[in-house]
């Protein structure tokens, strides 16, 4: 037993028997002042658990594993002639995915000057194997149609919606339909070269580039033959060249061809008479 406790013990009964013979007891202000420091100290608390400090919410992007594309567009209304926008479209990565997959970049091609442009989709295999536009079937087919309009490739420009080839699951062969989302993360780069080459009118080829372009959803069949309009250039949809190789017709061809006199008219090209007849009953 420790001296307070101790003295404890032994003051304590004294004191009651003081009370019972009801005797005041008198305490010195030092005594008081050596008893008081004579006490032990306190036994210490155990301490508290520390509280872990707050951490910041975490963002529904982080907690899903999916990262934000570090990569912003560059700005490009700085890029002012084809080949520069080119080399800045050459090495873009802002999708991943499709960077994972392509072979390269399918810019476009054709005269830097041109009155026309031709607007596809995406790139398909062969295209992305030879780094150019409608280079496969339908790109064949394109080019007759070109030429029957009495142009030629080198003459008008061609480009797609989408860039690089749509990523396909491994062992599947043939093309997919871009995604919407895919169409507007590249739209910028089709839109500087419009811009740039300031056509007089576009073609737009099939439903996914008329989408792609305008943000339209609708049937070409309900389109076609009218005059449309991106950033104040008119534009004439029309079939996609794939869909005449599934659809042989004459009639459909016809209908193509009648899209392709408009825009004849609308450059102020001349159309001979062969030409107007072209896919008709006279003409065979």
């Amino acid at each position: 037993m420790d001296p307070f406790q101790a003295g404890l013990a032994e003051t304590i009964p004294a004191l009651k028997a003081m009370k019972l013979q009801k005797k005041t007891v008198v305490a010195s202000r030092r005594a008081l002042e050596t008893l008081r420091s004579s006490q032990p100290a306190q036994a210490s608390q155990p301490a508290k658990p520390s509280q872990p400090a707050p951490q910041p919410p975490v963002k529904e992007a982080e907690r899903m594993h999916v990262k934000p594309s570090s990569q912003p567009m560059a700005d490009l209304s700085s890029i002012t002639t084809l080949d520069a926008l080119r080399s800045a479209a050459l090495a873009c990565t802002k999708c991943p995915h499709l960077v994972a997959s392509r072979n390269g970049v399918v810019f476009g091609v054709g005269n830097p000057k041109a009155d026309l442009i031709f607007v596809g989709e995406a790139p398909g295999a062969d295209e992305d194997e030879q780094g150019e536009p409608f280079v496969g079937r339908a790109g064949q087919l394109l080019t007759k149609i070109i030429l029957a309009m009495g142009t030629s490739r080198e003459e008008i420009f061609i480009a797609n919606v989408l860039k690089c080839r749509p990523d396909m699951p491994d062992g599947v062969s043939g093309n997919r339909k871009p995604k919407p989302s895919e169409m507007e993360t590249c739209l910028p780069w089709l839109r500087r070269q419009i811009e740039i080459i300031q056509p007089k009118c576009m073609v737009a080829l099939g439903a996914t580039a008329l989408e792609g372009l305008l943000g339209v959803n609708e049937p070409i069949g309900k389109l076609r033959g009218h005059w449309l309009e991106f950033q104040k250039i008119p534009v004439m949809v029309t079939y996609h060249p794939a869909y005449l190789l599934r659809n042989q017709s004459i009639s459909e061809k016809r209908k193509v061809w009648e899209d392709m006199l408009l825009v004849l008219e609308r450059l102020g090209r001349p159309i001979s008479e062969k030409q107007r007849r072209f896919f008709t009953a006279s003409a065979e």
